[in-house]
């Protein structure tokens, strides 16, 4: 018997593999009360017993529970300062073969964004990000490369017109050569072991959801992701308290380099 919000989170822990416990209780909670509501459910026992014995709307909770949010090129500025100053220099120190990681890469915006930025710096066949993300869902529209209009708005126009192909009236579907940039894996940030060797790791705008302590233990596991001298690139609502205790410097603003 799933008798509260406690006893609910114990049992989506074992259903799912996800901890509830790491992110804002008070938002979460809200959210997961809503969808109960929506589908007139009469609390979370009944809730419970229908995503146990429904894979469809078991999908449909993660993918409503991760708040993906996402588009290409997000806060443009930072991205100049991807493309003009971070990736120089990683690309001076480490050479072209970048590894890269996208965090958390939703339907793939980041990582397709990024591939493009380091298409301008190094031959293509040298581009090989990481992409991760909890929800099997969102990695099949990744995967698919077929975005809407609102989606790539915000994107530079030389890149708009190198690398989509419009499809109908409202959609468009990105390149071959970019998409054979980025390899999607399914990974858990709060559980699965995380790539080793990384240049840059790119996870933006998602760790605002975590609880303080679950911030802080990602951001040490991010720190031993990445080499000496590695960089993060975190969201624009985010900042990193205290970042020194953590092994990290402070390069520009959302960017922070491994020091130890």
């Amino acid at each position: 018997m799933i008798k509260d919000y406690e006893d609910f989170k114990k049992f989506i822990l074992s259903l799912t593999t996800i901890d509830l416990n790491a992110y804002k209780e008070k938002q979460m909670k809200r959210r997961i009360d809503t969808l109960i509501a929506r589908y007139k459910y009469d609390g979370y026992d009944s809730y419970c017993k229908a995503i146990k014995e429904d894979t469809g709307l078991r999908e449909e909770f993660v993918n409503y529970i991760t708040i993906n949010v996402s588009e290409f090129y997000r806060n443009p500025n930072l991205w100049k300062t991807l493309e003009d100053v971070i990736l120089p220099d990683l690309i001076s120190k480490f050479g072209p073969r970048l590894k890269v990681w996208s965090a958390a890469c939703s339907t793939g915006d980041e990582p397709y964004s990024l591939a493009m930025v380091l298409a301008k710096k190094v031959p293509m066949r040298d581009i090989k990000i990481i992409a991760t993300d909890l929800d099997e869902q969102v990695l099949e529209k990744a995967k698919d490369g077929v975005y809407g209009e609102n989606s790539i708005k915000g994107l530079p126009k030389e890149f708009q017109d190198k690398y989509f192909e419009k499809m109908g009236d409202r959609f468009y579907k990105i390149s071959d050569d970019i998409k054979r940039c980025v390899e999607f894996k399914k990974s858990n940030l709060l559980k699965d072991p995380y790539p080793t060797g990384c240049h840059l790791i790119v996870c933006r705008n998602v760790l605002i959801y975590f609880t303080e302590e679950a911030k802080k233990d990602v951001y040490e596991k991010f720190n031993k992701s990445l080499v000496t001298d590695g960089c993060l690139f975190v969201g624009n609502t985010e900042q990193i308290i205290g970042y020194r205790d953590m092994g990290y410097s402070y390069d520009h603003l959302f960017f922070y380099r491994k020091t130890n």
